[in-house]
């Protein structure tokens, strides 16, 4: 690597130059006077001492400086190299994540040949009180219409597409307040209606209403969809973890953890066509 000398560097060289070269002149001077002439001896000699020190001192800055620019390039290099590995790894972290959901996607597909997935990542969250909406970087140049159901590499609910456009797409989540959806306890076979967050009062959980009063439920009971014009049957959206009679005393509701978990989630799939069954 070439060395770029610095205004400081240049500076004490020059120093260093013009000091050798008084001591080269001192030294001829002294050579040149004759034997006994002390005197010119005695005064000159503090000063070619004192030209000697600061040529000595002068390079050992000169030195030192290099040796600090020659460091600084190093460390420079290692700090772009350790970005380099941080890079790769979270590269290798991510296609890890990929190939995980994608042996994931095998198995669901397996058991719904039926199945037609398009792969998305997504790009932007918003989110409130009262709204869960996600864009994904994949819209009608894909297959993808409104309407479509996303979903996770196990088969668990997201949401629906409501917004597309070339290469893009809005998602509306299953925890928004405007979701709705058909389904039934798996266990015990009763049917209802799963709503957004904002029924609950409870930020992350969805509630199951419309259930019959004398319905026995469970702690972790499977949730799963009913399956219609719009999902799929069997789909998985919660896991019931309370239940209670609702306002109206004629009917009971459960509260559930959704399925997918939306603190991790960064690609989903969208099922652009299935056989209803």
């Amino acid at each position: 690597m070439k060395k770029k000398l610095t205004a400081k560097t240049k500076a004490i060289l020059a120093l260093a130059l013009v000091l050798a070269a008084v001591v080269t002149i001192v030294g001829a001077l002294t050579l040149a006077t004759p034997p006994g002439e002390n005197v010119v001896q005695t005064i000159l000699s503090p000063f070619r001492a004192a030209a000697n020190a600061i040529v000595r001192q002068a390079e050992r800055y000169y030195n030192y400086i290099f040796q600090y620019e020659a460091l600084e390039a190093d460390n420079e290099a290692l700090r772009a190299r350790v970005m380099q590995m941080e890079d790769e790894i979270r590269t290798a972290d991510e296609l890890q994540r990929e190939n995980e959901r994608l042996r994931q996607l095998l198995n669901l597909t397996k058991e719904h040949e039926d199945y037609e997935l398009v792969s998305a990542y997504i790009v932007a969250w918003e989110e409130s009180n009262w709204k869960s909406t996600f864009t994904i970087g994949k819209g009608t140049n894909s297959g993808i219409e409104v309407g479509l159901v996303a979903i996770t590499e196990y088969g668990q609910v997201v949401g629906l597409v409501t917004d597309v456009g070339p290469n893009w797409a809005t998602v509306t989540t299953v925890l928004d307040s405007a979701s709705e959806i058909s389904a039934t306890v798996a266990s015990t076979g009763y049917n209802g209606i799963v709503e957004g967050a904002y029924a609950t009062g409870q930020e992350g959980l969805l509630r199951m209403s419309y259930l019959p009063t004398d319905s026995v439920l469970r702690n972790n009971d499977q949730v799963l969809t009913t399956g219609s014009t719009v999902y799929p049957r069997r789909l998985i959206i919660g896991y019931i973890v309370d239940a209670d009679i609702d306002e109206t005393g004629v009917a009971k509701y459960a509260i559930l953890q959704p399925a997918a978990d939306f603190d991790d989630i960064e690609q989903v799939f969208i099922i652009t066509n299935y056989e209803n069954q």
